[in-house]
Order: C-alpha cells, then structure tokens, then sequence
C-alpha cells in the first residue's frame, strides 16, 4: 500500500519540534531551523539581576516592560522569528501581535542574549537579523569569549562595529532602552553581584 506523504513547511517543523522538546528554544533564523537547550543557572541568574537592575532604575515608570522568551518576527525571510533571552519592550507590546507568539520589531527596544551552547547564532545570524529588524540595541552576554557586546542603531540594515566591554567594567545601556543605567560586566557573563 502506498502512503501518501506531504513536506512539512519550516514553521511546521519548528511547531513540532517545540512541542517534541519542552524547555528547548526553537528559532528559524535566515531560513535556518534552530534548536537551543534549557538554560544553565548562571544564564538564568544573569537575567533575573538585569530585570532587577532594570526595576531599580524606573524602567516601567519610563514607560517600557521587559519580558523573557518572547518571539520576535523577523522581516528577514517569511517564516524567519527568533526568541531572545530578555527583551525591553514598549508597555502596549501587546498590540503589535504578528502571529502565533511573535510580535513586530518596532516595539522592541533591546534585545539580550546570554550565550550557551549555541553562541555562534547570537554572535551570527542574530545580529544580522536583529540589524534587518531595525532594532535600537542588541546585548550579548558573550560567555564563549568572556566579554559584552552592545549593538545600537543599524544603519541599512546592519549595525555598526559594537562596543566591547570585558571584565571589570560596565556597559552602559543606549537611551533606546528609557533608563540611564551601567550595567556590570561580569554580572552579565556570571549572574554574580
């Protein structure tokens, strides 16, 4: 007997992928399924102290929120969506549904990745796609190379050389985000004070 079989689409696969694997980070990135592990607590650490950091400074009386694991289309390629570590995001972010999980670019003020398994995609293709979505500022927690990266206003598409922060110091968040605020360095790398 013969069995008739239809291709899936990306986004299929990507939905079932994500209902296969619970607590895994599925993206499509430039047309390139991805599949990321739970994070290890140093990474989790390392977003909690920025949220509080954030809290401390007036973030939401300035009038943005920041959420974990929210999806952002990406205009890259159709299916294209990614799901950053932490985003600050405008308070009606809400508003700006796409589709499915994801919400439109133009309500996300930053974007952060604390690198783990996969630091190739943050340091890759994310600031590619991130640059292409017109973001103000994306942060890397570089883990793999023991340093912050801050990316700010893309210009056609691409962002600029970024600042590179190493150990010892702060770096400081671009007024994109609403606050003024340094953040630390190794806090961002560790998720220790």
């Amino acid at each position: 007997m013969a069995v008739l079989q239809q291709e899936m689409t990306l986004g299929e696969a990507a939905d079932q992928l994500a209902r296969a694997l619970p607590g895994h980070r599925v993206e499509i990135l430039q047309g390139r399924l991805t599949v990321t592990p739970p994070s290890d607590g140093s990474h989790a650490l390392s977003l909690t102290k920025l949220g509080r950091a954030l809290d401390r400074a007036g973030l939401v009386e300035a009038g943005y929120e920041y959420v974990q694991g929210v999806g952002l289309w990406l205009p890259t390629l159709p299916e294209d969506f990614a799901i950053p570590d932490f985003s600050v995001v405008d308070l009606d972010f809400r508003d700006a549904h796409v589709t499915k999980n994801y919400y439109a670019p133009n309500v996300f003020r930053m974007v952060v990745e604390v690198t783990s398994s996969n630091w190739a995609d943050d340091l890759g293709p994310k600031v590619e796609c991130y640059a292409q979505a017109g973001l103000p500022a994306y942060l890397v927690a570089d883990r793999k190379h023991d340093e912050v990266l801050l990316y700010t206003d893309p210009v056609d598409g691409k962002y600029p050389d970024p600042l590179r922060c190493k150990r010892g110091q702060t770096v400081p968040l671009p007024e994109s985000v609403g606050v003024a605020l340094d953040l630390s360095v190794d806090t961002l790398l560790d998720g220790d004070d």
